[in-house]
């Protein structure tokens, strides 16, 4: 579940603390009210599975500022803190908590560690065509399915899915692998959770968003793949997963917050803010839409989970968003 993994800081906002005493509906976040004075330029580069959001932040936030302009790049996670590093970037959105290799190259140039921001909440899914009847999965047996060396545990490797118990005429139908590609935040979060660091397969078609995967997976009856809950489609269906053990729960909002989902995550912003300076106005704002009321709408609007009010309240205090 999401839960804090790092100490709080002026310099590092990571997830606070467990999620399960959180409500999944809060309508106490502030509005968003508008200031003057707000122009310029405003670059974003990072993870794709928040480039959708992304543009809805910035869609809404240039209808309060018409004069400002916004340039959003997703390649991938991987490509946030080189722009933050460089300069090249003021926001970099990634999909995951930044590696220790990342933050230290920042931490060597800077002195200071990169701010993480948390957005917005996922349940990172796993899909099958919407015909599949598997009912349920483990981790361990996830990554019996993914995994080149099976590092959870599991002794036999899974390639048909008549090894997974389905009846005709799925015994001899092979397993067919989507994921995404290294540079990918999401790809680096399964790799961690699901195949315990282990290597993924030399058969997992990698592919470059995380739309691209589900389209996969829902034009292939045999297919299995990962991906944010919010590109669910309607060829798609996402199993319920499981510890070994327990019992399988469903990848949904509700399930997110409470941390039952086994693969729910926090998604951030990080940003090159120095520990004792106040952000600028631009980014300043930007934040504050992204952590209001209309912004935290959008993240349901695009298939995700608002965070809960709390974690809006310690967010928007440790960035100094209220003070005028």
């Amino acid at each position: 579940m999401p839960k804090t993994s790092r100490i709080f800081s002026a310099s590092l906002l990571v997830g606070l603390f467990a999620l399960p005493v959180l409500a999944v509906e809060d309508n106490s976040l502030p509005e968003y009210v508008p200031v003057t004075g707000i122009a310029g330029n405003l670059s974003s580069v990072g993870s794709d599975t928040l480039a959708n959001l992304m543009i809805r932040w910035s869609d809404s936030f240039r209808r309060f500022y018409p004069n400002v302009i916004i340039q959003i790049q997703a390649a991938g996670s991987a490509t946030a803190t080189p722009a933050l590093t460089e300069r090249t970037a003021n926001v970099g959105p990634v999909s995951r908590e930044l590696r220790d290799s990342e933050i230290e190259a920042f931490e060597n140039r800077y002195g200071y560690r990169p701010t993480a921001v948390p957005v917005a909440l996922d349940a990172l899914a796993i899909y099958v065509h919407k015909d599949n009847p598997i009912p349920g999965l483990t981790i361990k047996q996830i990554d019996a399915i993914f995994s080149a060396n099976q590092r959870c545990g599991g002794t036999t490797s899974f390639s048909e899915w008549g090894q997974l118990g389905l009846p005709d005429p799925w015994p001899s139908r092979n397993i067919q692998l989507f994921g995404r590609n290294s540079v990918s935040g999401t790809y680096g979060y399964f790799k961690e959770e699901v195949l315990c660091r282990g290597d993924f397969r030399n058969n997992v078609n990698e592919q470059p968003g995380s739309a691209s995967v589900v389209q996969a997976v829902g034009t292939s009856i045999n297919a299995i793949g990962y991906s944010g809950m919010g590109y669910r489609t309607a060829g798609v269906r996402a199993v319920p997963v499981g510890r070994e053990g327990q019992d399988f729960v469903e990848a949904n909002a509700a399930n997110a917050v409470s941390g039952s989902y086994p693969l729910s995550r926090f998604l951030y912003i990080y940003l090159n803010k120095p520990p004792n300076d106040d952000l600028p106005p631009l980014e300043k704002e930007f934040l504050k839409l992204i952590l209001s009321e209309q912004g935290q709408q959008l993240v349901k609007r695009d298939g995700y989970v608002p965070l809960p009010a709390e974690v809006v309240r310690i967010a928007r205090q440790a960035l100094g968003l209220d003070r005028s």
